[in-house]
């Protein structure tokens, strides 16, 4: 299988999964705040969230493991390959001995983090049952998940996360309405992941004759360190908002927050996992040093996630908060109508989709080390921020810190790829941002008068046909005005490609 036939697999199945995961995700939460409640809720996403250092130790050393594949991979270096693996394979196993310990000390001071009236027992016992998945592909899974990813072999592991997802909500399900405990349910869903790691670990062994037992005297993985930093400065990024309000709050808030993050973080997966598979494309075309055809590549991903992700996020602005009302109906023991804080989460995660190509091109470079220090004053950024606006103007304030941290990082990301990799102006970046802007406006002014009637699934589907129908029309003319070789040149493409 060719490169783009690898990267139109990826995108299908990608974006299939995450179809499959959306849906998930807006079932389970809203079973378990209509057969437990927004407390018990909110205990769930914050043990999720202190839990998610688990499932993101891959994002920095991870990235900089598959960085190092690409070259390799591209030439077929079986040896190389090999002692990738061994570096990464002895990395994770100590990695997952710390995250041991981790938990513990996690199951020990949990219970006095936010006086919420729930005992030693039960918190204990819901903090093992979401981390035994996640812990266990640290000992299984993670580098072989890695390898797939840098081959461009993505589509292998889309189709197997939908299928466990989809496992996973029937038997949710079936524990909720029967009247299983949270923590059962939340077992049950921990041995059905387990599936993954296990499936990846077959499919490489078969694909690849990798040598365990390989040694080497030359260090393979060269900025293992700077990796690392950067994921524990994203890990701090990603989990503040819910720690701040965990600490200084209450579990309602981050109940709240939790429904709105349902939303704009299903957003920002969907996206993520759209362009998983431009990643590694131009990561073997770095490798390949076909740098031509990359800055051609490029600019088209540039354009296209800056104009998907205004129509998108534009589109989720509007429609968010009439969502959660029909969502929360009947739920009435926090106050989930939050229009600004909304607004915010929306912002911000939009410029984080926006930010894809940037990240990800730096990241295929390899320039790790040298980009460090943005991810610790973004981290460091938000929690200043974090702690000082929640304490003025509550939830509010997270969404506010967020979007502050994300605009620093962005421009950070520009700046730095204009300059040191790609070697061009930062002219097309500044003309794409101008054209989210004018959309954006014209969009959200167009759509004022459409509104949710009933308070009614049905009503809101009917709202949001008429406000994405009106987004899309107008997006796509404003970009045939001023990207008129984009539009025709990707309609051009997909044509041939067909063919």
């Amino acid at each position: 299988m060719n490169q783009i036939k690898k990267l139109k697999m990826n995108t299908v199945t990608s974006l299939m999964y995450q179809v499959v995961s959306l849906v998930s995700g807006f079932i389970l939460p809203r079973l378990i705040l209509q057969y437990y409640g927004s407390e018990v809720n909110g205990v769930v996403s914050s043990v999720t969230q202190f839990l998610s250092i688990i499932s993101l130790c891959e994002c920095g050393v991870g990235a900089v493991v598959q960085s190092a594949l690409y070259k390799p991979l591209a030439n077929n270096d079986i040896s190389e390959i090999s002692k990738i693996y061994a570096s990464s394979n002895r990395f994770f196993r100590r990695v997952a001995y710390i995250l041991i310990a981790y938990i513990v000390v996690l199951v020990g001071v949990f219970p006095f983090i936010n006086d919420g009236g729930y005992d030693f027992k039960f918190t204990t016992t819901l903090i093992i049952s979401i981390a035994i998945g996640t812990l266990a592909q640290y000992y299984l899974g993670i580098t072989y998940q890695l390898i797939l990813n840098a081959a461009q072999l993505v589509y292998i592991q889309m189709i197997v996360r939908s299928v466990c997802i989809i496992i996973n909500v029937i038997a949710s399900v079936l524990l909720i309405i029967n009247g299983s405990s949270i923590q059962l349910v939340k077992l049950m869903s921990s041995l059905i992941f387990l599936v993954q790691p296990l499936f990846y670990v077959v499919v490489v062994k078969r694909k690849y004759r990798i040598e365990k037992n390989i040694k080497y005297s030359d260090e393979p993985i060269k900025q293992k360190w700077n990796g690392m930093a950067q994921h524990i400065a994203t890990v701090v990024f990603e989990n503040t908002s819910v720690l701040v309000l965990t600490i200084l709050s209450t579990f309602e808030n981050v109940s709240i927050y939790g429904v709105y993050h349902l939303v704009t973080n299903g957003l920002k997966l969907f996206f993520t996992s759209l362009t998983i598979g431009m990643k590694s494309y131009l990561g073997d075309l770095f490798a390949r040093k076909e740098f031509n055809q990359l800055n051609k590549t490029f600019d088209r991903f540039e354009w296209m996630m800056h104009t998907g992700s205004t129509l998108i996020f534009t589109v989720a602005g509007i429609l968010i908060v009439p969502f959660v009302k029909v969502y929360t109906f009947g739920v009435d023991d926090a106050e989930y109508i939050q229009p600004v804080f909304a607004l915010c989460m929306c912002v911000a995660t939009a410029i984080y989709t926006i930010r894809l190509p940037y990240n990800f091109m730096i990241q295929s470079a390899g320039h790790f080390k040298q980009t460090q220090s943005s991810a610790i004053i973004e981290a460091v950024l938000n929690i200043c921020t974090s702690i000082v606006f929640v304490k003025l103007f509550g939830l509010i304030g997270v969404g506010v810190s967020a979007l502050v941290a994300m605009v620093y990082r962005t421009a950070y990301f520009i700046l730095y790829l204009s300059r040191h990799i790609l070697h061009r102006g930062i002219s097309k970046t500044m003309k794409n941002i101008l054209v989210d802007i004018l959309s954006c406006i014209i969009m959200v002014t167009s759509t004022m008068w459409v509104t949710l009637t009933n308070i009614t699934y049905l009503s809101w589907i009917v709202m949001a046909i008429k406000v994405f129908a009106i987004c899309a029309v107008e997006v796509l003319l404003i970009n045939l005005v001023i990207y008129r070789n984009n539009i025709t040149g990707f309609f051009k493409r997909r044509r041939i490609c067909d063919e």
